[in-house]
């Protein structure tokens, strides 16, 4: 089976789509084996919406980007240097093409899980692939503590149903990991690098 997490050849069928988040308009070209081709799905808004995004700066690393709605519209709204990372080289191709159409600078550059990414950040923002099963989402999660500066925070989405209760608890083990907000199933969490709170769990 295909799916948007792998690169396949499935028949190329690209649309335009215009969303609104927060008030900014923004214009996507999505197509076929790419994650919600048929616009912004609800979990992707929710994050955007609940993210601080005056509080946005330094270096922000879009995980997973898909076709480019979290890292565009970030860099859109900050003046963050925003880098987008994916395995699917057609999603890369069509986040480099939205940035254009969005009037945005992004680095954007494929890699499987962080081996391409070599620098630190201050926040990582994700709607993580679930479907890649609980290994590799993990690995995801936790390994992004290498990618953070100290301080730094983790933004994530996901469903009540694909195990967003124990994922947030597993999270309050590695990281300062708070829920933000849920809505129709939907969690927003938000996991902050700090090495002290660590330090101070291992201590109970």
């Amino acid at each position: 089976m295909n799916h948007y997490f792998t690169n396949s050849d499935v028949k190329s069928n690209i649309k335009e789509k215009k969303i609104i988040v927060n008030n900014i308009e923004l214009t996507f070209l999505t197509d076929n084996g790419v994650f919600s081709k048929r616009g912004l799905d609800f979990g992707t808004r929710l994050l955007l919406e609940s993210i601080p995004i005056s509080e946005i700066k330094g270096d922000v690393l879009d995980f997973g980007c898909g076709y480019g709605p979290i890292g565009i519209y970030i860099k859109k709204t900050t003046s963050a240097n925003v880098d987008m990372v994916d395995i699917n080289r057609r999603s890369l191709k069509l986040t480099e093409k939205n940035a254009l159409l969005n009037k945005v600078i992004v680095n954007a550059f494929e890699s499987n899980i962080y081996d391409k990414v070599d620098k630190k950040y201050d926040y990582i923002i994700s709607n993580p692939p679930i479907r890649v099963g609980k290994e590799i989402l993990y690995k995801i999660l936790f390994d992004a503590k290498k990618h953070l500066v100290k301080g730094g925070q983790l933004w994530i989405v996901i469903n009540k149903d694909q195990g967003a209760k124990s994922v947030l608890k597993d999270l309050q083990n590695e990281y300062d990991a708070q829920l933000i907000t849920k809505n129709k199933g939907f969690y927003i969490i938000c996991s902050v690098n700090n090495w002290q709170f660590v330090r101070f769990l291992l201590k109970l």
